[in-house]
């Protein structure tokens, strides 16, 4: 064999590595941020200031499921809305948990890096979930694109994905073959 055929298969070789790196990379972070909380009932939401550091920096891809109040501890990370029925949301930690005049249980809550305690208690009616699980960087990512590209990235990458994987089973398909014509034609 000639070193620009060795050459030539070696890069052959590193480009379907680097090809098949990047193509488990996309799947799995789409996978992490979009799938796996469809299919858990979860929700992703990104972490974007710096309360719940060290542990969850800004960047950070939190997915949340939810969970019943009386399930709710202190310790527990909950997702919440600022306000009843807002879009607004903040990521914090159940510091303690109290009990209204009107006997509802509600949540008191700090952020991880914050020195003091929410102004407000967490009613119930606004959480939207515990944590999951969270993937560090991956928000960044997440909220580069909006829900609809999301949505359509799902779609495309999943496409790519299964006309390169028909490729490559038509390419080894092909590479079967072959030796079994070359056979059958020498005898």
């Amino acid at each position: 064999m000639t070193t620009d055929r060795k050459r030539h298969a070696a890069l052959g070789w590193v480009g379907q590595v680097l090809a098949w790196v990047v193509i488990l990379v996309a799947t799995s972070a789409i996978a992490v941020g979009v799938l796996i909380p469809r299919i858990g009932g979860a929700t992703p939401y990104t972490i974007l200031t710096s309360s719940m550091e060290p542990e969850y920096p800004p960047g950070t891809l939190v997915v949340v499921r939810p969970t019943p109040a009386d399930q709710i501890g202190v310790g527990t990370v909950i997702t919440y809305q600022l306000a009843s029925g807002e879009r607004a949301v903040v990521t914090h930690r159940v510091v303690s948990v109290a009990y209204g005049s009107d006997g509802e249980r509600q949540f008191i809550t700090k952020g991880d890096a914050n020195d003091v305690v929410d102004r407000a208690p967490v009613k119930p009616v606004q959480i939207r979930g515990t944590l999951w699980y969270a993937v560090p960087k991956l928000g960044w990512m997440s909220n580069a694109i909006g829900q609809d590209q999301r949505n359509s990235a799902v779609y495309v990458v999943a496409g790519g994905l299964a006309l390169y994987a028909a490729w490559m089973f038509g390419g080894a398909l092909r590479e079967r073959v072959r030796p079994a014509r070359r056979t059958r034609e020498e005898d």
